[in-house]
C-alpha cells in the first residue's frame, strides 16, 4: 500500500512508486536549497544552499553534512558529466564552470557575441559532450542570489556549447525565464521549464518540450506540454521511461511524456529542484527550501544513450 507521501491522480503513477516508503528528511538549516548533483564514484550528493553562497555534500555512507564549496560564487545548479565531472551554474561570475578530477576550475560558457552572460540557472550534458544552460536574470536581478546588474545580452536565452571548439550558441531566445532543463533517455526531444511567473504578472508557468533538429544541434517546435498550477515549476528530471519528475508548489510532480500529470510526492516545503542518485539511481533527492529530501521509486534516472 502507497503511503501519505504519495498521491495518485493516474493510476500508471502506481508503478513508479513503492508501498511503504516513506519520504526521509536528510538534512536542514539552508535558506533556499538548489542544484542537487550525485556523484557516484564517491557516493555523495551535492546541492547548493544558494544565498548563503555555498554548496553542501550529503555523505551517502553516513549521513554526514559538510560544506563542498564556501564561497560557491552563489552557484545554482549543478550537474555531472560522462567523465564524473561536476558542472556548476555560477551567479556572481555569470558563468558555467567545471571542476576537473584534480580539483582545478574550468570555465566553460562567460560570454555570448562579447557579451556577459545574465545568471546560468541549470544545465545538462548531451552524450556527445555538449553542455546545454539556461540563462534567465535571477542572479543579477539582487543581491539575495547575486549581485544587481543590467543584463548586457537583454535577453534570457537557451544555450549550447558545442564540445569540440567551445562555442557558445542559442538554442532558444523566446522565454521570459527559462529555468530546468532535461533530456529524453533516447536524446530526440529536450524539456524546459518557463518560470517567468515569478517576474511578470500571468506569465509563463509550464513546461515546453522540444525536438532536436540539425544532427541534436538545435531545437525545433517547442510545445507547452503541462502547466503549474499551484506555484511554478523550477528544477526537473526524467526516468528510464520518459516519464518527467518536476518541482512544484505543492511536492514533486510526475507527468507522462505526453504532460498527463500522474501524481505527485507530497513535500513538506516548496521543492526548488531534484535528482536522481544513489548505486542504483532510483532515489530521488528533492531540494526544498530549507532542505534536502530523498525518497524510494520503482523507476530510475535516465541514462544518457
Amino acid at each position: 500500500m502507497l503511503t501519505a507521501d504519495f498521491q495518485v491522480v493516474d493510476q500508471r503513477f502506481t508503478a513508479v512508486s513503492y508501498g511503504n516508503i516513506h519520504l526521509e528528511k536528510l538534512a536542514s538549516g539552508c535558506r533556499w536549497a538548489e542544484g542537487p548533483a550525485y556523484l557516484p564514484a564517491g557516493r555523495y550528493l551535492v546541492w547548493s544552499d544558494l544565498p548563503n553562497d555555498r554548496t553542501l555534500r550529503w555523505d551517502e555512507t553516513d549521513g554526514s553534512v559538510s560544506v563542498f564549496q564556501q564561497p560557491s560564487s552563489f552557484a545554482n545548479g549543478h550537474t555531472v558529466d560522462r567523465e564524473g565531472r561536476l558542472l556548476c551554474c555560477e551567479h556572481l561570475t555569470r558563468c558555467i564552470s567545471r571542476i576537473e578530477i584534480d580539483g582545478s576550475r574550468t570555465v566553460l560558457a562567460s560570454h555570448y557575441q562579447g557579451k556577459r552572460l545574465n545568471s546560468p540557472n541549470d544545465v545538462v550534458v548531451k552524450s556527445d559532450g555538449s553542455v546545454w544552460f539556461t540563462d534567465p536574470t535571477y542572479g543579477i536581478d539582487s543581491e539575495y542570489e547575486g549581485g544587481v546588474v543590467a543584463s548586457e545580452i537583454g535577453a534570457r536565452n537557451v544555450y549550447r556549447v558545442d564540445p569540440a571548439g567551445g562555442e557558445v550558441s542559442v538554442v532558444a531566445d523566446d522565454f521570459v525565464m527559462p529555468n530546468g532543463l532535461a533530456f529524453s533517455p533516447d536524446e530526440s526531444l529536450l524539456y524546459i521549464v518557463d518560470s517567468g511567473f515569478t517576474r511578470v504578472p500571468d506569465g509563463p508557468r509550464h513546461i515546453r518540450r522540444f525536438r532536436l533538429a540539425t544532427g541534436g544541434r538545435s531545437l525545433a517546435d517547442g510545445e507547452v506540454i503541462a502547466t503549474c498550477d499551484y506555484g511554478i515549476f523550477d528544477g526537473l528530471r526524467i526516468d528510464i521511461h520518459g516519464n518527467i519528475w518536476t518541482s512544484a508548489g505543492d511536492g514533486v510532480r510526475c507527468y507522462s511524456p505526453d504532460g498527463t500529470l500522474l501524481g505527485r510526492i507530497v513535500v513538506p516545503e516548496v521543492v526548488g529542484n531534484i535528482c536522481f542518485g544513489g548505486i542504483r539511481r532510483n532515489r530521488l533527492f528533492i531540494c526544498a527550501t530549507a532542505s534536502l529530501y530523498a525518497i524510494y521509486l520503482n523507476t530510475q534516472g535516465a541514462l544518457r544513450p
